[in-house]
């Protein structure tokens, strides 16, 4: 029984392996994360404890960064839909700072959901040129739109190990669904995460949906995808579409699989 779930405790090996924390004079906590962001940096979380409360910021890295390279969110649908993004989360921005306010009860849960947020920011927007800026979250919408799917965005379902997921899309069918990520840019860091976040809640979910579960990356492959990552989700059973080839018939049939 316990070989059923042996990839999930290396999951949390390597999280234990590649994490750190450093005490910083302010009272707050620097807290090292192995998961990459688009510059393949490491995700560094700012946690400070107050009594029973936590504050979790991310120093205003993620929608700086952002800033810095040009994306304006001064235009309505980008702010839009970047403070949507950050309530399905559960996250605040604070002049540009992401903020999260918990318990040292809820504390696991909510440092999970916090990375995810800071992934998800980070990968939401599609850099093509200096002029040209779109949302890529925006782009596999309407590309589902134009195919006249019925979906959930943002659509958010506990796993088994009790953690809270949120996924992009969920396509749901009378027997089956499809839980969907986009992805701009993919990494080692976001891949992990996508992939540990569908294996987990697929067995809850089959169980209280009574309907077979499959998970799939859509993945913006505008400046090319390493073919590693490619092997590594179809090695979990894990479907994707390169966006390039989103029309193709085989990829369209992947989203009526629901």
């Amino acid at each position: 029984m316990t070989a059923k779930f042996e990839w999930i405790e290396e999951y949390y090996k390597w999280l234990r392996g590649t994490a750190s924390a450093r005490q910083l004079q302010n009272g707050w906590t620097e807290i090292g994360t192995p998961f990459m962001d688009r510059h393949n940096d490491g995700l560094t979380v700012y946690a400070k404890m107050e009594g029973d409360n936590i504050t979790l910021s991310d120093d205003g890295y993620i929608i700086n960064d952002l800033l810095a390279d040009g994306i304006s969110l001064n235009r309505k649908k980008h702010k839009d839909l970047l403070n949507s993004f950050l309530m399905s989360y559960g996250v605040q921005n604070v002049n540009n700072e992401m903020i999260m306010h918990t318990t040292v009860a809820e504390y696991p849960v909510s440092m999970h959901m916090f990375i995810q947020a800071m992934l998800a920011v980070n990968d939401m927007f599609m850099l093509s040129d200096s002029t040209v800026k779109t949302i890529f979250l925006d782009d596999v919408a309407a590309f589902l739109d134009e195919q006249q799917i019925i979906y959930t965005p943002s659509f958010i379902a506990k796993g088994s190990t009790g953690l809270e997921f949120n996924f992009h899309f969920q396509i749901a069918g009378r027997k089956s669904e499809i839980l969907i990520n986009s992805f701009n840019t993919m990494n080692r860091g976001n891949l992990s995460s996508f992939l540990f976040d569908w294996l987990d809640i697929k067995e809850a979910r089959q169980k209280r949906a009574k309907k077979k579960v499959a998970g799939l990356a859509i993945i913006n492959d505008e400046k090319g995808v390493d073919q590693k990552y490619l092997e590594a989700l179809a090695s979990k059973d894990t479907q994707y579409i390169l966006f390039s080839q989103r029309n193709d018939p085989k990829n369209l049939k992947k989203l009526n699989a629901a």
